[in-house]
C-alpha cells in the first residue's frame, strides 16, 4: 500500500491534480481534507473546530479522532516520545491502521517564513508552539522514520520546500520504487531502551492533565534519535586503495619490504 499524508502548507495545493492512480489511500489533516475531495481519512484532534469539519463525506471517508489515533500512538511508545503535534500522531496512526509500505507527505514541513504560512492563508504554527514534546521536530521525524523502516515502511517527503523532516524527497512517479532504511534495529533499541527507562507514558494521550514532564530528559532523548538516525543513513568508509605491491611483499612504511604471507 502506499499512502499519502496531507497537510496544510502551502506547497499541499500542488497535489490538487495528481492523478489517485498509485496511490492507495489518502490521508488528510485538519483542513487538508479541502485540498481535493477524494481523501479516504481526515485526522484531527480533539480541539478542531467543528465548523471546519467537511460538510458532506462520503460512505467510503472516515473521520479518525483521538479515540482511534491515540491507541496506534501508545503502539509506538505513545504521544509524548512522538511528538505531539498532528503531522507525526497522524503518521503513526497510518503506521498503526494501514501498514503501508510507502508513506509519502505532502504540506507538513514544519518551517514557517514570513507571509503565507498555510494553504488558506496565515495560521498558528502548531508544531512551534512551547512544548516538551516538541523540542526537536528533526529529532521526531527521525524517529517516525526510523520506527517506520522497522516495520517495513518507507517514509518520504513529496515537497520540494525547506523542511524540518527528515525523509528522502521524493517524486510522485517514483513512490513505487521507494524502499526502507535496512539495518536499523540495532540503531533503535538503545534509544527505545531509554524511553522505557525514563517512562513518560501517558496511555491517554492528554499527558498535559499528567505530571510535568521532563523537558531536559526528552531533550536528551531528542539527541539520541539523531545520533541513531545519523548512524543508519551512514554511508560506509570507502574504500581505500590496495598499498603498492614490493618485489618480495608489500610496501610498507619508507618502502621497507614486508614478506609475503606462505601460502
Amino acid at each position: 500500500m502506499i499512502a499519502l499524508i496531507l497537510g496544510s502548507g502551502p506547497n499541499v495545493l500542488t497535489c490538487r491534480d495528481w492523478p489517485r492512480d498509485g496511490l492507495d489511500k489518502i490521508v488528510a489533516i485538519n483542513n487538508s481534507w479541502a485540498v481535493r475531495p477524494d481523501w479516504d481519512y481526515l485526522v484531527f484532534p480533539d480541539d478542531f473546530p467543528s465548523e471546519r469539519h467537511p460538510l458532506q463525506t462520503k460512505p467510503t471517508q472516515v473521520m479518525v479522532r483521538s479515540d482511534e489515533y491515540v491507541p496506534h500512538n501508545n503502539s509506538f511508545g505513545g504521544i509524548v516520545y512522538a511528538g505531539a503535534t498532528m503531522a507525526f500522531t497522524a503518521g503513526y496512526w497510518a503506521l498503526g491502521a494501514l501498514q503501508p509500505r510507502v508513506l509519502a507527505y505532502l504540506g507538513c514541513d514544519m518551517i514557517y517564513p514570513q507571509g503565507q504560512t498555510h494553504f488558506y492563508g496565515t495560521g498558528a504554527a502548531d508544531p512551534l508552539r512551547p512544548d516538551p514534546t516538541l523540542q526537536n521536530l528533526r529529532a521526531k521525524s527521525a524517529r517516525l522514520e526510523l520506527l517506520a523502516a522497522q516495520a517495513g515502511c518507507a517514509l518520504v517527503n513529496l515537497s520540494e520546500a525547506a523542511s524540518a523532516l527528515t525523509f528522502p524527497r521524493a517524486q510522485l512517479d517514483g513512490l513505487a520504487d521507494m524502499v526502507p532504511l535496512g539495518g536499523v534495529a540495532d540503531h533503535i533499541a538503545p534509544v527505545l531502551a531509554e524511553e522505557q527507562a525514563l517512562n513518560a507514558v501517558c496511555p491517554s494521550g492528554r499527558y498535559w492533565d499528567g505530571p510535568l514532564l521532563d523537558a531536559a530528559a526528552l531533550a536528551r532523548i531528542d539527541g539520541l534519535w539523531l545520533d541513531a538516525y545519523n548512524a543508519a543513513v551512514a554511508r560506509p568508509p570507502a574504500a581505500q586503495p590496495l598499498p603498492q605491491l614490493g618485489s618480495g611483499g608489500l610496501l610498507g612504511h619508507n618502502d621497507a619490504v614486508h614478506p609475503p604471507h606462505p601460502v
